[in-house]
């Protein structure tokens, strides 16, 4: 949204985009709690795991987990960027992350580079090393056991690195296979996310009405009529509500309501009666 349209609404940023400022982010109890688990555990190590259905939440546990890591002093976060490249892809990405240069072809000073790297992280600090991955059903079978086997030392005593995995129901059933079983049985914390009740739908678009500057925007009875229309889905009611902006602000309205829903999202018009022939 450009700034003409942004001022048009007195709004300080879209509320509806992908591209909310972390900090605005509509954080519910579930991942409030979760949140706060990997941060008290963030100076051992070791499995975390969110998944659920699309749109309902993963990627935006994730971001808000990264800021909140992000403000604690001697944190190092990196976000793996392609969760379905090869193993050696995966190596370069590591070291890219956390700034050392691995050679895939050496596989094993390779690792012992980067645990090496890790292990100095840890005797500066308080803390492991983060992962996140999202989207981590895409992962091979051989990159999610060497990632297992990179996260811990000492006969595997000693977790060196704190691993987040996010994805939808297919990386639940990729755990439960013996392949990764190994790796399954290390998840210390875990989040589930649902399709939501209406009234958490609610508290999410007004609090993202509140945080970017106009809480009357949209009408009372239209905010309802979202909530009631997006099946307990986060990016099914955003993308709703983004429509309705878009075209309030083409038609220059000063308040979104339930006319213009059932305007935008008309059912489609009823077939002309059969004409009856001669």
């Amino acid at each position: 949204m450009n700034k003409k349209l942004l001022a048009l609404y007195s709004l300080k940023f879209n509320p509806f985009s992908p591209q909310i400022p972390p900090a605005a982010l509509w954080v519910p109890p579930s991942v409030e709690s979760f949140c706060w688990r990997i941060e008290q555990r963030i100076g051992e190590g070791g499995f975390a795991l969110a998944v659920g259905d699309p749109g309902t939440g993963k990627s935006v546990a994730l971001r808000i987990l990264a800021e909140r890591l992000a403000q604690l002093r001697d944190v190092t976060v990196g976000i793996l960027t392609r969760p379905q490249a090869s193993l050696a892809d995966f190596d370069r990405e590591l070291g890219d992350l956390f700034g050392v240069a691995l050679k895939p072809h050496n596989r094993w000073a390779s690792a012992k580079a980067l645990r090496d790297q890790w292990l100095h992280h840890i005797d500066r600090s308080l803390y492991r090393p983060v992962l996140l991955l999202d989207e981590a059903q895409e992962m091979s079978p051989a990159v999610v056991s060497e990632l297992r086997l990179l996260a811990s030392a000492d006969l595997d005593s000693r977790s060196i690195l704190t691993v987040i995995l996010a994805g939808d129901h297919r990386l639940a059933a990729q755990l439960d296979s013996p392949d990764l079983l190994p790796l399954a049985s290390r998840i210390r914390s875990r989040l589930r996310t649902e399709a939501l009740p209406p009234h958490q739908l609610l508290a999410c678009l007004n609090h993202l009405l509140q945080t970017a500057g106009n809480p009357k925007l949209l009408s009372p009875s239209l905010l309802q009529t979202l909530c009631e229309h997006a099946a307990g889905n986060l990016r099914l009611l955003m993308n709703l509500a983004n429509d309705l902006l878009a075209a309030a602000a083409r038609q220059e309205r000063e308040q979104l309501d339930e006319k213009l829903f059932f305007e935008v999202f008309a059912l489609d018009p009823k077939p002309a009666p059969k004409r009856s022939l001669p």
